[in-house]
């Protein structure tokens, strides 16, 4: 679903195409936030003692790869400006990502901790 949603989003930033899916675009947010808390959750519970919750954050290198794809076969840009423009803006995306969906990681473990170990009675 991601890959759909970065083929449009790419191609009305940097083709001549308008987006008119706001509300499945909404729904596809809601859906990778969600995800992405349940898997962390998920992980921290089968490596409770690492707390590994850093693996969402990896959802940004998907997109930057997603980007090289899409620069090198679906455009037909070309020049040293644009392609500095187009990479760099596509690196910053991939970082606000990793750092969005690493912070819901985060808190989603945390949470998930912090209910497990108060239902823990010391003995």
């Amino acid at each position: 679903a991601i890959s759909v949603e970065l083929y449009y989003i790419f191609a009305t930033a940097w083709g001549r195409e308008h987006y008119t899916l706001y509300g499945i675009l909404l729904c596809v947010f809601a859906i990778l936030l969600s995800v992405g808390a349940c898997i962390s959750v998920a992980l921290t519970y089968f490596l409770l003692s690492g707390e590994d919750y850093r693996c969402t954050g990896s959802t940004g290198i998907f997109i930057f790869v997603y980007s090289l794809f899409y620069y090198h076969n679906r455009s037909n840009m070309s020049g040293h400006v644009q392609s500095v423009e187009f990479f760099g803006y596509s690196l910053l995306t991939a970082f606000v990502f990793s750092l969005m969906l690493g912070t819901v990681s985060f808190w989603a473990s945390l949470a998930f901790i912090r209910y497990i170990y108060r239902s823990l009675k010391m003995d």
